[in-house]
């Protein structure tokens, strides 16, 4: 019998219309309206998109998305400059850098600049510390690791004791997810692709999320029926089509539940973030 789909879209209405409401009590009871500012340095198409969706998806639920774009000729002190006038502008609640920045830009020296209160995608070393030092509470947490876990206890699953096998120990993905796992209890194995006999790790887990950065690696001999897997990869294809990190047909006709790419952990991403401007907004207030 084929894996159910977990899509992300019904999981992302539910989120959107909780946020919403979330806004309008700000705005109502506190006269704040949400801000969130997002800087796009240079034509990188990808980022072009990306950022205009969060303006759309943002409108939908009462926050204000401001795009700032500078040229790619812009300097790396013309950026921090930027952030820091969002750091000081109290009505700016949150604030995005699309990546990636043009290479005469350093990316560190950007992001380590951003208000840790202010950090909507959780990459400052402060937010960081907090996640891994188990002060979630504090922290802004990147969206994909915490699309994912949406996604595992929305469709139903306590993470409780469970056994997860974690594919991949990237910043991005990897270490912040490990760390959300282990604040919600559950037992984690991480792998990657140094993993001596990966399928036999994979195959042991209750849970799989994929999140290596390597097109189609979890394949169908390494999974087991009843497993639950996530896929938080996404890739490009030579023929222009995008895959996960999973082999998903395959993959599918045998565990008991899978995410779809794309439609999975990726349509999630944005509406976390809105979620993460209401953390932000809270942090800001204490």
């Amino acid at each position: 019998m084929p894996a159910e789909i977990i899509k992300g879209l019904p999981v992302a209405t539910a989120m959107r219309e909780e946020i919403g409401a979330q806004v309008k009590a700000l705005v109502t009871a506190k006269g704040i309206q949400p801000k969130l500012a997002v800087v796009l340095v240079g034509d990188d198409e990808a980022s072009r998109v990306y950022a205009q969706s969060k303006e759309k998806v943002g409108e939908k639920m009462g926050v204000k998305v401001e795009l700032h774009v500078r040229p790619s000729t812009a300097t790396e002190a013309e950026i921090i400059k930027l952030v820091d006038d969002l750091n000081a502008d109290k009505n700016v609640h949150g604030i995005l850098v699309e990546l990636p920045l043009p290479k005469t830009i350093q990316k560190e020296n950007v992001m380590n600049r951003i208000d840790p209160k202010k950090d909507v995608d959780g990459v400052h070393p402060v937010n960081r510390g907090y996640l891994l030092g188990g002060q979630e509470h504090l922290a802004l947490v990147p969206a994909t690791p915490l699309a994912c876990i949406e996604l595992i206890q929305r469709s139903g699953l306590d993470l409780k004791g469970k056994k997860v096998t974690l594919v991949g120990r990237g910043d991005t993905v990897g270490r912040p997810l490990a760390s959300l796992l282990i604040k919600r209890d559950a037992t984690i194995t991480v792998c990657h692709t140094k993993t001596v006999d990966l399928a036999a790790t994979v195959k042991a887990a209750e849970i799989v999320v994929a999140a290596a950065g390597f097109p189609k690696l979890v394949k169908a001999e390494m999974v087991a029926p009843g497993q639950t897997v996530i896929d938080a990869g996404i890739n490009q294809l030579e023929d222009g089509s995008l895959c996960g990190d999973v082999d998903t047909e395959p993959v599918s006709q045998i565990v008991r539940a899978i995410t779809p790419v794309p439609g999975g952990v990726g349509s999630l991403t944005t509406t976390v973030i809105m979620q993460n401007l209401l953390k932000a907004v809270e942090l800001q207030q204490k």
